[in-house]
């Protein structure tokens, strides 16, 4: 075998590329294949530190460890990181490079694209096959110019594609049949079949309209796949439909922020016994909590002003007064300091800006994002071990960093904590992904008694054979992966 390419799109966002591309990887690395994933082109605000010392997205990490292989910038060479309703910061194999808005990204593409080519040609070298995500849908007309990231792609290595929609959103037979349509006569060519997913219910009652899509399209239907509840599986952008119901236990609370980045941070909370959840969204009201955390944000201070807008700042300090404890991770941890000044506008128009203050310290956002993984121990309690990674432009100064968060292992120091132990800030995104990190902030929380283990690497990875084993039981594997044997020429 040598470098060959199949490439998954979807009719819509969210219609399970990333997740068949992961299976696909599993599947794969079962056989002893060689495999590695790659996404030309990312927009998302979920991303991971590399081992080659990048960043890409958090979905192509994951389909890394499905695959079995070291995350590296190679996987994702092309990251668009939302700083606007219009802008974005572009990073191009694994750094940021400039700040564009969209028509300036349009023109930009060229190079993006050649970026792209060679990733994709050094994966291809060193592995023996590669599993290609495309991103949101090829039939978005107004894109489809210097298109990158579907079609485009696609003809320019000339690869094999299949066409992923779910159906658990209705309308699957006119996204696969309009998104067809909508195709040239070459791209519809490169289409090898459709996978429809997310099913429920009695497939007998689906067959009639599958013979139809196979005649209407002579295209096959190479499976159905259906709903998995409960896979643990980061997600790439979108904050997750699938919330917990309400329980008893420790009360949690998060506010969405427009701008929220690495919402996986909270996996673990979200999937805690022991802990109510709850993610709150714009105009909602936040409900009494026993801990408040702010999360990470692309745009510090635009986050800041929402929150101020929304009338967090009063909440948190009744939360506060009446002992609750917060947490502040990355952007967060900068909007509980005294003061976010950003000289050179890299996340918004150039100033500086009120915290809430609660920590006396000031964060500067420079050019040069700090992108590493860390590990360490958490300077409260036992000492429990702790490992995550920094994504971040901005440097902390002031004396709450004499009283740090966690201690790593390098001999650094990271973050801060109040003098009254009721505030914590970090810049180490997966703070509660550690099982005895977890474990220690939710005792520090106010958890009582003996604390159960939630450990996200396995629930993961049990979830990365789970799916696997689904995508083996349902779909036409022989057929399907007989596109890697060549390409469409």
């Amino acid at each position: 075998m040598s470098g060959r390419s199949l490439m998954v799109q979807g009719t819509t966002s969210d219609a399970g590329k990333t997740t068949l591309v992961a299976g696909l990887c599993r599947v794969l690395k079962r056989r002893g294949v060689r495999v590695a994933p790659f996404k030309p082109q990312n927009m998302a605000l979920n991303s991971a530190v590399t081992a080659d010392g990048g960043e890409i997205g958090r979905a192509q990490a994951l389909q890394a460890q499905a695959a079995g292989i070291a995350p590296i910038t190679d996987l994702n060479p092309v990251l668009l990181k939302p700083s606007s309703d219009v802008g974005a910061q572009v990073i191009i194999h694994g750094k940021a490079v400039t700040q564009m808005d969209a028509r300036a990204y349009h023109d930009y593409k060229q190079v993006a694209m050649a970026a792209v080519l060679a990733s994709h040609a050094r994966l291809s070298a060193a592995f023996e096959a590669v599993i290609v995500e495309g991103a949101g849908s090829p039939a978005e007309i107004n894109l489809r110019d210097r298109d990158i990231a579907n079609m485009g792609f696609a003809e320019a290595v000339d690869c094999p594609v299949i066409l992923v929609a779910d159906i658990d959103r209705g309308g699957v037979f006119a996204h696969l049949v309009g998104t067809l349509e909508l195709l040239s006569a070459s791209e519809q060519a490169r289409v090898q079949g459709f996978v429809i997913n997310r099913f429920r219910g009695d497939i007998a009652l689906l067959e009639p309209g599958l013979r139809w899509l196979e005649a209407r399209t002579g295209k096959p239907v190479l499976g159905v796949l259906p709903y998995l509840h409960g896979l643990h599986l980061d997600a790439e952008d979108a904050i997750a439909r699938d919330l917990p119901p309400a329980r008893g236990g420790l009360r949690v609370v998060v506010p969405v922020l427009p701008r929220i980045s690495n919402h996986t941070d909270f996996d673990a909370l979200r999937r805690h016994p022991q802990v109510d959840f709850r993610f709150v969204g714009p105009n909602e009201v936040p409900p009494a909590a026993d801990l408040v955390v702010l999360p990470g944000s692309k745009a510090v201070c635009a986050d800041l002003a929402h929150l101020r807008a929304q009338g967090w700042e009063t909440y948190l300090q009744t939360h506060l007064r009446y002992g609750g404890k917060l947490v502040g991770i990355c952007g967060g941890l900068q909007m509980l300091g005294r003061h976010v000044a950003d000289p050179l506008g890299i996340e918004g128009p150039a100033g500086t800006r009120d915290g809430f203050g609660w920590l006396d310290l000031t964060t500067t956002l420079q050019a040069e994002k700090r992108l590493r993984n860390v590990r360490g121990r958490l300077a409260l309690g036992d000492g429990a071990e702790v490992h995550g990674y920094e994504i971040h432009c901005g440097i902390s100064h002031g004396p709450a960093l004499a009283r740090p968060a966690v201690m790593l292992e390098d001999g650094d120091r990271d973050g801060a904590q109040s003098a009254d132990g009721q505030i914590l800030g970090t810049y180490l995104h997966g703070l509660f992904d550690a099982p005895p990190a977890l474990a220690a902030l939710l005792r520090w929380a106010g958890v009582r008694g003996p604390v159960e283990t939630v450990d996200l690497a396995a629930l993961r990875e049990a979830s990365l054979e789970r799916l696997a084993d689904s995508i083996e039981a349902h779909l036409d594997l022989p057929t399907l992966l007989r596109s890697l044997d060549g390409t469409c020429s």
